[in-house]
């Protein structure tokens, strides 16, 4: 008889043990821990140190990149992931709902932004449309369904020929959407009363699917897998325990860091910030009383636009929200952002940097503070979340970031450049696919990438022909419109496994603005 003890963990499965040979040697002794040490030697984590976080990572040093973002998003996350595992009121629960290991945390927040393209979340926006429109591919592109891929199908470095061979709870944490955009599972969680944060389709995309998920048609098999251990654990749409405190880890990085950078190099400014806030505050009955269509009206006078996240909150996330909380939320942060971090010019001063490093820890003790488990989580959430006064809070600073930094005309400008960039190179690349003199002398990544997606989407055809479907839901038949789609990923694949300074010198050397050849072994 087999002892509890003894008894295999079913969370520390890896896909194929069978192909673990001693040619790939394990510096850690626990096979989560091994995890993590191997997203970090991944070349697809090093790369993030040249992708955009919120501007493009060639400019200022003091600007996170994906890389430095996601080293913060893993130091916060163990943090959690510890203390619930061990505190009284908590680490039973969170055994009951499929257990919490600290590595496993760690390692998914280091490979969470695994994915993102170059340009971040624009160039995210660019691909998905190109990927529907152009090549039809119905799962289009996004950031974390290409983080999930990576790591199980197109990293090629690891101990088997395909992805990482991460163990179950591992793959399972980077599903921070553990469904995929049309198809799986069933009922598809868009379907819900109240579906999960993410699973509804996008306003502006009616019939393109959930605006967030975390695997294409051609990794179901995958996600499946690493799911089953949790089957009896969580509902079938919930993140994992680990997955959870993930997501929260990354939304308390967001919202302190990104705003602590933007401080640094002068965009965040004291007087607009206290405009705003103040004025709400100050008016906040008053501006309760607008009629919608004149806030919309008036969204660029101060308050407006803050009265709009309010109501906005009260429409999607009313197990929450709460509207003197989000008063008590707003005037912490008028306080503690405003007038005593803003209210000091960044010069790079002693005092400067103190009153920077001071907000930074101060925010995340808070914010870590606030983190409970709960047993029924709203499906807006995961069981790992946020009292309400932090909850609020996250919003509130958030808000900040997206109204002062994200909506400026500078930024918008200079996407625009980017968007143009990204489009040009999948142009210039797809006419070096088609071209039948040239296409034997394709770079050889890409060219692996196209006889992978081939391989898939020719399984797929094969044994589940329901998957493959258009961009439109038709069918896809025939071996031609299947090579399509596989050009399709391929070329997607490639282009996102870019940095933004790869990306724009590729264009140059591929349009002939460069003069000089063009030689990255890495990409070629």
């Amino acid at each position: 008889m087999v002892s509890v003890e003894s008894r295999p963990d079913p969370r520390a499965r890896r896909r194929d043990a069978a192909a673990e040979t001693g040619g790939f040697a394990e510096l850690a002794a626990s096979p989560f821990r091994a995890d993590r040490d191997r997203l970090v030697a991944s070349p697809f984590f090093a790369r993030l140190a040249g992708v955009t976080q919120v501007v493009s990572a060639g400019g200022s040093a003091l600007l996170h990149n994906r890389l430095t973002h996601s080293l913060k998003v893993a130091q916060v996350a163990r943090v959690i992931a510890e203390r619930i595992s061990s505190a009284e009121d908590s680490a039973a629960l969170v055994a009951e709902l499929g257990g919490c290991e600290p590595d496993v945390a760690e390692a998914a927040a280091l490979g969470h932004d695994l994915g993102h393209p170059p340009f971040g979340h624009l160039g995210e926006q660019v691909l998905d449309r190109i990927a529907r429109h152009r090549y039809g591919l119905a799962d289009g592109f996004e950031g974390n369904a290409q983080t999930f891929r990576i790591v199980t199908t197109t990293e090629v470095g690891g101990p088997v020929p395909r992805g990482l061979n991460l163990t179950a709870a591992t793959r399972a944490s980077l599903l921070k959407y553990p469904w995929a955009r049309l198809h799986c599972p069933r009922p598809h969680p868009s379907e819900l009363p109240v579906p999960p944060r993410g699973a509804a389709e996008p306003p502006q995309a009616p019939g393109s699917g959930s605006a967030k998920f975390s695997a294409y048609s051609t990794e179901l098999a995958e996600l499946e897998a690493c799911r089953a251990p949790f089957a009896d654990k969580i509902d079938y749409w919930q993140q994992t325990v680990e997955a959870s405190v993930m997501d929260l880890a990354d939304d308390i990085a967001y919202a302190i860091h990104d705003l602590q950078d933007f401080h640094r190099i002068g965009v965040l400014q004291h007087a607009e910030v206290a405009t705003e806030l103040g004025h709400w505050l100050s008016r906040r009955a008053e501006l309760a009383a607008l009629p919608e269509a004149e806030l919309v009206d008036q969204h660029r006078r101060p308050g407006r636009s803050l009265e709009s996240l309010r109501r906005h909150l009260h429409t999607k996330d009313s197990w929450i929200t709460d509207s003197d909380a989000f008063a008590e939320a707003v005037a912490r942060v008028r306080a503690q952002l405003v007038d005593e971090l803003l209210g000091i010019p960044f010069d790079g001063s002693v005092e400067a940097e103190q009153a920077t490093a001071r907000f930074s820890a101060g925010w995340t003790a808070r914010l870590v503070d606030g983190v409970v488990v709960t047993p029924s989580p709203s499906p807006r959430t995961g069981h790992v979340t946020l009292q309400p006064a932090q909850w609020h809070e996250v919003q509130v600073l958030k808000f900040v970031h997206k109204r002062f930094v994200l909506q400026r005309p500078d930024l918008a400008l200079h996407q625009r450049g980017q968007a143009s960039l990204i489009v040009t190179l999948v142009d210039a690349l797809d006419a070096w696919l088609t071209d039948r003199e040239e296409v034997s002398r394709l770079p050889r990544r890409l060219h692996d990438l196209v006889e992978l997606a081939q391989e898939e989407y020719s399984e797929l055809a094969e044994h589940a022909p329901e998957l493959l479907v258009g961009a439109t839901g038709e069918p896809v038949r025939g071996a031609d419109a299947v090579r399509s789609l596989a050009r399709g990923r391929a070329v997607i694949d490639f282009v996102a496994s870019l940095t933004d300074r790869q990306a724009a010198a590729m264009l140059d050397a591929i349009s002939g603005r460069s003069a000089q050849p063009w030689s990255e072994p890495s990409v070629l």
